[in-house]
Order: structure tokens, then sequence, then C-alpha cells
């Protein structure tokens, strides 16, 4: 099992930038994928972006532009700079472990516990 410890949340003012980590540790042979994802309230968690090991990368058209996913392999950790943040970015963020082409969260095998992210207008 891959256990994900996700940081860096906190509270910004629109048009800031936050830069989000994921560390992953135990059985990750094999992991080739990491996503994020988020989940605002009372809204059903959504695909936000994702990383292949080789660097490919997929964003949500909400995103695309204004979020960048990348990971150091080495330090096992996968990161998702987010800059001109908007009010509706505010979310619980989250990182799992993934297919490559896959956005539904119902197909991700592994889930970090989520670090909160608050943009104020």
């Amino acid at each position: 099992q891959v256990q994900l410890m996700e940081s860096g949340g906190g509270l910004v003012q629109a048009g800031g930038s936050l830069r989000l980590s994921c560390a992953a540790s135990g059985s990750i042979l094999g992991v080739n994928v990491m996503g994020w994802y988020r989940q605002a309230p009372g809204k059903q968690r959504a695909f936000v972006a994702s990383i292949s090991l080789y660097g490919n990368t997929d964003y949500a058209d909400s995103v695309k532009g204004r979020f960048t996913i990348s990971r150091d392999n080495g330090k096992r950790t996968v990161y998702l700079q987010m800059d001109s943040l908007k009010p509706e970015d505010t979310a619980v963020y989250y990182c799992g472990t993934v297919s490559w082409g896959s956005r539904n969260p119902d197909e991700v095998r592994d889930w970090g516990q989520g670090t909160q992210v608050n943009v104020y207008a």
C-alpha cells in the first residue's frame, strides 16, 4: 500500500500563489501516475491534474494555464504550483495514485488526507 501526505495548503488572496506537495512512501514500486484532485464544500471530488513517471501532464480545463504539476522522483514527491488563484479554487486538495488517462476519482487507488486551500477575494 502507498501512503501519501499532502502539505502546503493555506489562506491566500485571489491572484496569489500556493505550492502543494505530496510525499509518497510505502509500496511505491510500480506507481507511475500521480494526480491532484479537489473537493469544494457541497461538491464532488474532481480531477485537477496528473503527471506520469516520465513527466507527461494532464490538466482540467478550469486550471490549465494557472496550475503546474511536477514531480521529483528521487524525493518521491509530486508538486502542484497554483498561480492566479481564484475564490472558486477554494477546496480540500488531495493527491492520489491513478492510471494514465484516468480523471475519475473513483479510479484512484490510494489517497492522501488532503490539505485545505482557501482563496479570498
